[in-house]
């Protein structure tokens, strides 16, 4: 090797040092989280990309696994159908010459963009771990150091409430489709096409997974300090009622059972996630403060300090009486009365003074 290719390689290898002591000083640079606006809008920026990245890796992976899967699994657009089909034969219309279940397709397009559609919601469920860490990762540099240790555990809790949900959402779809199927059976059979049922499907996928993140969400805000036992201790009736109303308005196809599920299974969620956030402050030690709270304006609190008894003082060393030779201190005396330098008035002066002195002044 030449000299000039040594000190190439030598330059080459100086400079990747200090970019690395670079990036190593710029990751150490900020320990505390503080950014400003702009540096805020750059790591939005790159959390977005990297969440968008893996939406569209999770899409694929869709697209492909909705016609096409290994030996032994099912197709996607076998499972998004398998509800449908379930339904007795007499309940659906048949366009097949050989008996086989399949939807109708009414546009040239249909099919292609109902399998967009499913690979995307497939895509969104398999990246939740990504994008769910992103947005975690994106609001934990304003939290307090015991509150980013909960980072993990809610990534793991967000995507198994999701999965919960919509697992549940699949199974009771049957259910709501014979229900629905079955109002006016005598005069009519059901021919519903791809784009009518997979938004019903997915609709109502997406309304349970993103209704069994409202605990996580009650526990979180408690993690955070925001929201505390006290607060909703005594409003289960009107959270009951509001999660009735929410499942009512949002439920697709309106039908009462999956409405019914849906706001059972939220209820008995939201009142595991109350059992914790009660835990939580007992843990922390907010009940005992939120115990002044229901005290009167004019009302002191009780305190549960009770000060010692303070013991005698000591005399002090070398200390007595005042002798009694001590001669006491001089009192002082009268003090002389002021000369007047007015002359007294005498006979003479009264004498000059006569009775009509002061009728002559007046």
């Amino acid at each position: 090797m030449s000299s000039s290719e040594q000190s190439l390689s030598a330059s080459a290898s100086a400079e990747s040092r200090r970019r690395f002591a670079r990036k190593k000083r710029r990751r150490k640079a900020n320990p505390t989280g503080d950014m400003a606006l702009v540096e805020h809008l750059r790591e939005l920026r790159r959390r977005v990309i990297i969440s968008v990245l893996a939406l569209l890796a999770g899409t694929i992976l869709g697209f492909i696994w909705y016609a096409w899967s290994p030996p032994g699994v099912q197709t996607l657009g076998e499972i998004m159908r398998g509800p449908y089909c379930s339904l007795p034969q007499e309940m659906r219309a048949d366009f097949s010459n050989d008996g086989e279940c399949r939807l109708l397709a009414t546009s040239p397009f249909e099919m292609f963009l109902l399998r967009m559609k499913v690979g995307a919601l497939a895509g969104l469920v398999v990246s939740s771990p990504v994008w769910l860490y992103q947005i975690w990762a994106f609001i934990t540099p304003g939290l307090h150091k015991g509150e980013r240790r909960w980072t993990m555990s809610f990534v793991a809790i967000a995507v198994t409430l999701f999965v919960a949900g919509a697992l549940l959402a699949y199974f009771i779809i049957d259910i709501g489709l014979e229900f629905l199927l079955t109002i006016g059976e005598e005069a009519q059979i059901a021919a519903l096409t791809g784009g009518q049922y997979y938004n019903f499907v997915l609709a109502l996928i997406v309304i349970f997974g993103v209704s069994f993140e409202l605990p996580l969400i009650i526990m979180m805000l408690n993690i955070v300090g925001l929201l505390h036992y006290d607060a909703i201790q005594g409003k289960r009736s009107y959270v009951v009622i509001g999660v009735f109303i929410f499942a009512a308005l949002l439920t697709p196809g309106g039908e009462p059972f999956s409405m019914l599920i849906m706001a059972v299974a939220v209820n008995i969620l939201v009142e595991l996630s109350f059992q914790f956030v009660r835990f939580n402050d007992k843990r922390t030690g907010y009940d005992e403060i939120a115990g002044w709270s229901d005290l009167d304006d004019e009302e002191a609190s009780e305190l549960d300090y009770t000060p010692d008894a303070v013991e005698r003082a000591a005399p002090i060393a070398g200390g007595g009486s005042t002798p009694a030779s001590a001669s006491p201190r001089p009192s002082a005396g009268p003090a002389p009365s002021r000369q007047d330098d007015r002359p007294a008035a005498g006979p003479a002066a009264q004498e000059s003074f006569g009775p009509g002195t002061f009728d002559d002044v007046l």
